[in-house]
């Protein structure tokens, strides 16, 4: 067989063979056998092994997963994957409702959608080809796992339309997936996993692709991040679009126009969720007009138009062994009930969640005493009532130390707080717990270095602080249990690399009291360099949007503390950035033709991208929108612009071309 032979007959054997995979893993519908199936892709295999210039990213050859990778590169999600905010009730569906109406015109129309309880993943296809699947990690940052998707026969490869565009969408172990497996696991005399959304989790996570292969994942697709080229106005019209494409959508997905609606969908789901072929573990509720979420906008954490409705928690009973008090990096004592291992909701529950000493009093709680647990939001084990009835008379009551069970000193309850604190600064709970909380993801940031290295660390006096982890050496950390020359130098690279990040991660990662990651965001953007926040009076930080005056107190006494100070140099002199890297305020001309001006981008540009477009919007203070409505003040209107076009005429909305937005871009 000739080259352009046996091109043309790869070509035609690749397009059947997704034809056939959409039929059987999208739409349930095979329509040849296995035998004719494996018959193809034989052939394809025997083709591409033949003529290897002619294998592709993209064929169907690539699923059976490629060779281990060394690491895990990291991605940076163009737009963010923020997390959604909880509802675990009918009434607080209404109140989601109201804030809903209270902040658009026109009434809403809601899509519901079952939350699959697998891993959230984006997907990334250029021209309709994939090039890149990752995690959702922290939701800016997730972790590239490219070739364990590429596994996951549900998911195409190619799309039925040459289209770029970034899909979001949760991948999990079917059942039946999951109790063959167990099955295979309990014939060899293995540990069996827990629930079917770990293995999807850890299958995906796994740097062998070929382990992933042989888990037998599937995937939904719930939603669009970016699309370029089609004008997509609702939800609803996105999932149809995906579909069209050659996605798996979920077909259990409805719309209403009322939430009793609603409430009667999601709680009917409730009773039927065990009779579905795959785990969910609530209901998720989106407003569906895009122009409407442009209205409604976003929290710092999570979309103002969509909310989860969570599942009622599963319950358990067992016995109340004992209880721990911990130190936190605030020097908040935390009690943690230690309990009689039980089964709750595929998991082996051993700890739980006590809150503070209030609550073990307002319950009566006793160790040996019987005791409720149940997972809130099915996340966090935690113990909510006591079964008096039960007890022997050989309970012992418990109250909380009077001192810190780390440092010794005594423990105290500052005004209007529950907690109990330890206010010793040099507590070693403290400075552990603030360390794990400075290398953690949303902060600094350092790969490798996590909970058990830093402790290990912290217990071998090679790290006091969070400025000796710039100062460690090759030899120190070669000394720690389980980490090799190669573990070494991908944590050396981690730590150096993190020296560059701006200065809303460091000022987060410092663990300032009450200072969250919008609040250092917010300071980052306003003062610029860590040593102007540093010398700024309590009187000009409240001065600032959303800082008030509990946390200006807290900052001005941290920058007045010698022991912190001293930290701060010790960063300094290591080398980390103490600039903030991201648009500057003072950039943003005030007379700029998009200063506070809402734009929507449409159509085809020739000079420039959209994303370049919107970059250059952003840089002079303009917010770039998806959706044309009457808060629209400024339409970008390019070759073949479509709908959004028509609206803004129809809205009076001012239109320009590409030649007049570079004139007003200079």
């Amino acid at each position: 067989m000739d080259l352009e032979t046996a091109k043309n007959r790869i070509e035609y054997l690749k397009e059947i063979i997704d034809q056939h995979n959409y039929f059987y893993y999208v739409k349930d519908d095979p329509q040849i056998t296995d035998q004719e199936y494996d018959q193809l892709m034989r052939e394809l295999i025997q083709l591409e092994e033949q003529f290897p210039m002619l294998q592709t990213p993209d064929s169907p050859s690539q699923r059976v997963g490629g060779e281990p990778l060394p690491y895990f590169e990291k991605v940076e999600h163009q737009i963010p994957m923020l997390s959604l905010g909880n509802s675990f009730n009918a009434e607080e569906l209404r109140d989601f409702d109201r804030r809903v109406r209270q902040g658009i015109s026109g009434q809403p129309r809601y899509v519901c959608e079952l939350k699959i309880d697998g891993l959230a993943i984006s997907v990334r296809y250029e021209n309709g080809v994939f090039v890149q699947g990752s995690t959702r990690g922290d939701g800016s940052i997730g972790e590239d796992i490219t070739q364990n998707l590429k596994t996951i026969r549900s998911l195409p490869l190619r799309l039925k339309q040459p289209l770029s565009l970034e899909v979001r969408g949760e991948a999990f172990m079917p059942r039946k997936a999951f109790e063959r497996l167990n099955r295979i696991r309990a014939e060899k005399g293995e540990q069996l996993f827990a629930n079917p959304r770990n293995v999807a989790a850890g299958s995906l996570r796994q740097l062998d692709p070929k382990l992933a292969a042989e888990r037998s994942l599937d995937v939904f697709i719930y939603g669009i991040g970016f699309i370029d080229g089609v004008e997509v106005e609702s939800h609803s019209q996105g999932l149809a679009l995906l579909g069209d494409l050659g996605f798996k959508i979920n077909p259990e997905m409805r719309s209403f126009d009322d939430i009793e609606a609603v409430i009667q969908f999601v709680e009917g789901w409730t009773e039927k969720r065990s009779q579905l072929p795959y785990d969910i573990d609530g209901m998720v509720v989106k407003v569906d007009s895009y122009a409407q979420q442009q209205e409604l906008g976003f929290t710092a954490k999570s979309p103002r138009w969509a909310t989860a409705y969570k599942f009622p928690a599963e319950e358990a009973i067992t016995r109340l062994e004992g209880i721990e008090v911990s130190v936190g990096r605030t020097g908040a004592v935390t009690p943690t009930a230690l309990l009689q291992p039980v089964s709750l909701a595929g998991t082996t529950v051993k700890r739980a969640s006590l809150h503070n000493e209030d609550m073990i009093r307002e319950k009566g709680l006793m160790i040996g005493d019987h005791v409720i647990v149940k997972k809130a939001g099915d996340i966090i084990p935690e113990v909510v009532g006591v079964l008096v009835e039960r007890r022997t008379g050989e309970e012992i009551p418990f109250s909380m130390p009077n001192d810190c069970p780390e440092c010794g000193s005594e423990l105290v309850r500052l005004e209007e707080e529950v907690a109990l604190r330890c206010i010793n600064p040099a507590c070693p709970a403290h400075i552990r717990e603030g360390m794990i909380h400075f290398v953690s993801r949303g902060a600094m940031n350092i790969e490798g270095l996590g909970e058990k290295v830093i402790t290990q660390l912290f217990n071998h006096q090679l790290i006091k602080n969070v400025a000796d982890i710039y100062f460690l050496n090759r030899d120190e950390l070669l000394q720690l249990e389980r980490m090799g020359a190669k573990s070494v130098d991908n944590l050396l690279e981690a730590i150096e690399k993190s020296k560059e990040n701006s200065l809303e991660k460091l000022l987060f990662g410092l663990g300032i009291r009450l200072v969250g990651a919008k609040a250092a965001k917010t300071l980052s953007q306003t003062f610029l360099h860590l040593d102007h926040l540093a010398a700024a009076s309590e009187e000009e930080l409240m001065g600032i949007d959303e800082i008030g005056p509990k946390m200006a107190h807290s900052i001005a006494a941290y920058f007045r503390n010698e022991e912190f100070l001293q930290t701060i140099e010790r960063l300094r002199e290591a080398g980390v950035n103490f600039e903030y890297k991201g648009p500057r305020l003072e950039d943003i001309a005030s007379d700029s033709p998009f200063a506070g001006k809402s734009v929507v981008l449409t159509g085809t540009l020739e000079k420039m991208s959209r994303k370049e477009a919107q970059a250059e919007i952003e840089a002079r203070g303009g917010k770039v929108v998806g959706s044309v409505s009457a808060k629209t003040d400024l339409v970008v209107a390019g070759d073949s612009a479509g709908s959004k076009l028509k609206k803004a005429q129809e809205l009076q909305i001012k239109v320009i071309n590409e030649e007049e937005f570079l004139e007003l871009l200079g």
